[in-house]
């Protein structure tokens, strides 16, 4: 089948389902994945299996503006305005998730690799959803002022430990045996290399930028800025999650316009970033999920307790109010796109475990995507920062 045909199905596919789940007023990410499911080799098979591999690039490109996106929250002014007790809840719930995902799969017998790269995918959120479930009900007060900065945040934190996280588990997984260079050094010189190429990248596209002033021309700059970076990540087995999220946060650093930027792109990436949804859902294979059964309950329970004591035990280190408390950590169990995909990485970083962590992200995914929104509004309404007539 050719290429463009396979793309045609996916967004027709996505577009069918995305109008459907807003009927029963589900996100739009959930209406995608289901479509992939549907057209995909293990439902109709509009998309034979050997199909997929061509659309890899879709992935790749998706990835990289969605680290490119998170990298342009971190304005520095804005970030001074956020202030360190949301820096530090961040840190807490983030880190929490992880360390109780890794500590309970490894307690349960599962292969330290698979542990790993679980744990790590635990940290991050969705940002979407929640800004979603804000924006529907205009939720006003402390806990939405709190709970924006910290989606925000988290994903970079995220970014961050997968990196560390996903290079021990490849190490442990190649079979050489543990060294301060395996486990440290060589995680360690990936991010930092991935940071610097990132800022250089970012450097030189603001310098290029002052030369093209039509919105065209501004969003092509952006645009091979981005597949700039994910095509060195690849050819230099970097992490092009990281590398991007840098061209980002330096973009937005050195440009005054930077937020004008950010709009040109955001404008063209919907439907990038719905083949990208539609294509991880294609990519589920249902046999391995009869495999993974155990996995998948113990990392949604788990990543659930950790997020909600994360939030719990940094918003009492920074004397926060009782409402943020109680409510901040389960607002934060929305997961998707981040999530997403890391556990595509994962295909190709950690192929004899890539298809069991997929499949498990994309079921937590769905339920999360389901419940998660439900509980953020119902939190908000607790926190009294809903309006009742909504």
């Amino acid at each position: 089948m050719h290429t463009l045909l396979i793309v045609a199905f996916a967004m027709i596919g996505g577009l069918a389902l995305s109008r459907a789940v807003k009927k029963i007023h589900l996100p739009n990410v959930t209406g995608y994945l289901v479509a992939g499911l549907l057209i995909g080799p293990c439902v109709f098979k509009l998309v034979p299996q050997e199909a997929l591999s061509g659309l890899a690039i879709v992935t790749q490109a998706a990835l990289g503006f969605i680290a490119f996106s998170i990298g342009g929250e971190f304005k520095l002014a804005s970030l001074k305005a956020i202030g360190k007790s949301c820096v530090i809840i961040t840190f807490f719930q983030a880190l929490t998730a992880t360390f109780l995902v890794d500590a309970v799969l490894i307690a349960c017998g599962f292969p330290l690799p698979m542990c790993l790269a679980l744990g790590a995918i635990a940290t991050a959120t969705a940002p979407a959803a929640t800004l979603m479930v804000v924006r529907q009900y205009r939720a006003k007060g402390e806990l939405t002022n709190t709970l924006l900065p910290v989606v925000a945040i988290d994903d970079a934190i995220g970014l961050v430990v997968y990196s560390v996280s996903i290079a021990v588990a490849k190490a442990l997984a190649s079979g050489q045996a543990a060294s301060m260079r395996s486990m440290v050094l060589e995680p360690l010189l990936e991010i930092v290399l991935s940071l610097v190429i990132g800022c250089a990248i970012g450097f030189f596209s603001s310098l290029v930028l002052r030369f093209f002033h039509s919105k065209g021309n501004r969003l092509g700059v952006t645009i091979a800025a981005v597949l700039l970076g994910v095509g060195l990540a690849k050819q230099f087995g970097l992490s092009d999650l990281l590398l991007c999220m840098a061209i980002g946060a330096t973009l937005v650093n050195l440009r005054e316009d930077a937020f004008e930027l950010l709009d040109i792109t955001d404008s063209w990436t919907p439907p990038l970033f719905m083949l990208f949804f539609v294509i991880s859902g294609a990519n589920l294979d249902l046999n391995a999920l009869k495999t993974v059964g155990m996995v998948g309950v113990v990392y949604i329970l788990t990543r659930s307790v950790g997020k909600y004591f994360g939030a719990f035990l940094g918003a009492t280190v920074v004397h926060a109010s009782d409402k943020i408390r109680k409510y901040l950590g389960i607002t934060l169990l929305p997961q998707a796109g981040v999530a997403i995909g890391m556990a595509q990485i994962v295909l190709v970083e950690l192929p004899q475990y890539g298809a069991s962590i997929q499949a498990v992200v994309l079921c937590a995914t769905l339920i999360y995507e389901l419940v998660g929104p439900v509980l953020t509004k119902l939190s908000l309404e607790k926190a009294g920062e809903i309006p009742a007539h909504s």
